[in-house]
């Protein structure tokens, strides 16, 4: 199986003045990235709307196969590259903080609701999802998705990489002062899984928020196959099975857990 080129697009920064210049922007990132060679674009959490939206997020969320999604899977379609973006879902009257991935040919492959929700903010608005593992498959990957928040816990990460995932999707607003995630947390939960991340932030300013940047995708055995800096930045790299089986190899940690001790650890609360 080849490698898997993905682009990671970190912007526009700050909040689109429509969800239209949202997909405009996606659209011009798709050109490039396909024009590299890239088979994958990864996108930013909330990427349609703008993350700081305040009262009005409702009036912007939409469904699954809403207007927004329908416009990405034509650009997925036009550049025949695969998107994962994120967006504002509505459910009847719920709202999910949502990502969606579309395949090549603009058929939507898969849709997942963040399960960790971070703040105050998020969990003023947002109800959370109750599926942890949500994959697809696409050029023979297995791909997952998670949402910023969610592969800060190891659990997460680890359902994952049992669950077969290979490459795992992260749209991201990760804010300051918690670049550490980025920097430290991502190589870990790469090598401590075995599995590729790609994590697509925002970046700048937005409403009270101020966000990193530093999208970057994270190979199986901790390296950081590409990064961007902290502006608007389109950036590429290859998830290459050849290395992930190398590294299965090398770093054996699926194969040596030991479940049946695991079992009786305290699932509760955590001690005071």
């Amino acid at each position: 199986m080849p490698p898997l080129r993905t682009a990671l697009y970190q912007g526009p920064g700050g909040v689109p003045a429509t969800t239209g210049a949202a997909l405009t922007a996606l659209d011009g990132a798709a050109r490039r990235a396909a024009a590299d060679g890239a088979r994958l674009l990864v996108a930013s959490e909330l990427y349609l709307t703008g993350y700081a939206l305040g009262d009005r997020l409702p009036e912007l969320a939409e469904d699954a196969s809403g207007p927004g999604a329908r416009a990405a899977a034509r650009i997925a379609a036009e550049h025949g590259i695969a998107l994962a973006y994120g967006y504002p879902e509505r459910s009847g009257r719920a709202l999910y903080n949502s990502v969606q991935l579309i395949g090549p040919d603009g058929t939507r492959l898969a849709n997942y609701r963040k399960t960790h929700l971070y703040g105050g903010y998020e969990r003023a608005w947002f109800t959370p999802g109750d599926q942890l593992v949500v994959q697809a498959e696409l050029h023979g990957f297995r791909i997952g998705l998670l949402i910023c928040y969610d592969v800060e816990f190891p659990e997460a990460v680890r359902a994952h990489a049992l669950a077969g995932t290979e490459l795992l999707l992260v749209p991201t607003a990760l804010m300051r002062p918690y670049e550490i995630v980025a920097q430290a947390v991502l190589p870990a939960r790469a090598l401590e899984s075995q599995l590729y991340i790609a994590y697509a932030n925002r970046c700048g300013p937005e409403g009270e928020f101020s966000f990193t940047g530093l999208s970057r995708l994270v190979a199986p055995d901790g390296t950081v196959r590409t990064s961007a800096g902290t502006g608007e930045e389109l950036v590429a790299a290859d998830a290459d099975p050849a290395h992930q089986a190398a590294s299965r190899a090398a770093n054996p940690y699926l194969t040596d857990r030991r479940p049946e001790l695991y079992h009786d650890h305290p699932q509760g609360e955590p001690r005071r």
